[in-house]
């Protein structure tokens, strides 16, 4: 097995770890078979579309204020101890530590005003727009990853729709729509098994199982079976498992992601151009109720690098207008620095950062009270950044996309308009 774990290890106040990995192999794969998958795309004329997301969760609850949102003129208790630098976009100021991106503020937006954030460490509520509670009678909300894959299956290049490092909430829509989360060291045929040998297991162990698949009525089966069909199209197509060996990348441009620190944002870009439609992870530690900028001194800088590389990458590879990437955490820090020197949950305001997607970027959406406490002017609702990735992916979120299992038809979203200001 093939672990990659993220460069932070450290458990959130709730004591729980959350280590970010990737493990990479050929079962626990998410999505229809792929017969099926095609079959449907061409029916509804889909799947040749490359719109694709990355879907950065920063682990714990980042300092809004003390990274893209700095109040300088605000009491000391309030403004912490970072200043903010001009960017080359006017008015577009954000922390000294985020140098490089200073440089290329034109290709991203932030908000300032995030609202609708919920109490709960955990990336749930940022890949699926609700609280866990939500519709949990038939299974709870599907992240927008599970999303892409039901409703827009792979992209013909053989790539799962939906790979995700961290959470796994199919929801409502059930275990065939778990994302893609390879299990073994090595995605790649050898020694005596051929294509064809592979192929014919997998046909014979569709034959076995076929009196259970009779049997079952929870969709377990189904999931079995887009699980082998989607693993021996992975193994037999390489292209997957070439986009997971870093090794394969140039050493300069693995260098200018950071190495291990940046290796999941470099991963992503990899997997998005060989035909993934969602790609989500967790990045950081960032639940600093002490030493919030010890903290922040060491980690800013890492990220500033990292996603700097990313948004550089998509751009010279002629990405930035079908790959949308957003970045946020559960929700924001108190605006008064507590005696630890640190910041506790903060509930009323939050920041998202979002890049790509051909959207109308360098610009600040929103703006917060003196000391960031809450919006003042153009609240933005958590769910309003899901709708505008929903449009960056070719999805209408204003009518019902889904049914239920209890055969009632679900909108994706209930704020379904797209951030005006971006689309």
């Amino acid at each position: 097995m093939l672990t990659i774990w993220s460069s932070k290890q450290d458990s959130f106040c709730d004591g729980v770890s959350r280590r970010s990995f990737l493990q990479a192999g050929a079962l626990g794969i998410g999505g229809l078979t792929l017969a099926n998958l095609f079959r449907a795309e061409a029916l509804a004329g889909q799947g040749s579309s490359n719109k694709a997301i990355i879907n950065i969760h920063l682990s714990g609850g980042p300092s809004h204020q003390d990274m893209f949102d700095l109040k300088p003129n605000a009491p000391q208790e309030y403004r912490g101890e970072f200043s903010p630098i001009q960017t080359n976009v006017p008015g577009l100021d954000i922390c000294e530590h985020f140098s490089q991106l200073a440089t290329m503020a034109d290709r991203f937006a932030v908000v300032r005003s995030l609202v609708g954030m919920i109490s709960d460490h955990s990336d749930f509520h940022t890949q699926t727009g609700y609280p866990r509670k939500d519709l949990q009678n038939v299974g709870g909300r599907p992240s927008i990853g599970s999303v892409a894959a039901r409703l827009l299956g792979p992209s013909g290049s053989g790539a799962p729709p939906f790979i995700s490092y961290n959470g796994n909430y199919p929801g409502y829509l059930g275990p065939v729509y778990k994302p893609y989360k390879p299990q073994g060291g090595d995605l790649k045929l050898n020694g005596s098994m051929t294509a064809d040998r592979l192929g014919s297991r997998t046909q014979l162990l569709g034959s076995l199982d076929q009196l259970r698949r009779d049997m079952d009525h929870t969709g377990q089966m189904d999931a079995l079976d887009s699980y082998t069909q989607r693993a021996v199209d992975v193994v037999t197509s390489g292209r997957v498992a070439d986009a997971l060996d870093l090794n394969k990348e140039d050493p300069q441009v693995r260098e200018r992601y950071g190495n291990n620190d940046g290796k999941l944002f470099l991963t992503a870009r990899r997997l998005v151009e060989v035909g993934v439609r969602a790609v989500s992870f967790n990045w950081g530690s960032w639940d600093t109720h002490g030493n919030n900028f010890g903290h922040l001194r060491k980690q800013l800088p890492k990220l500033d690098c990292a996603l700097s590389a990313l948004l550089a990458d998509l751009d010279a590879r002629g990405m930035a207008d079908d790959v949308t990437v957003v970045m946020w955490g559960e929700f924001g820090r108190t605006p008064r620095v507590n005696q630890g020197a640190g910041r506790d949950h903060w509930l009323q305001l939050a920041m998202g950062f979002l890049a790509g997607g051909g959207m109308n970027l360098g610009q600040a959406i929103g703006t917060s009270s003196k000391n960031a406490e809450h919006p003042v002017e153009r609240p933005v609702h958590l769910q309003e950044v899901f709708a505008t990735l929903y449009h960056n992916l070719g999805i209408d979120v204003s009518k019902p996309q889904l049914v239920d299992p209890n055969g009632r038809p679900q909108f994706l979203v209930d704020h379904r308009a797209p951030i005006r200001e971006l689309i």
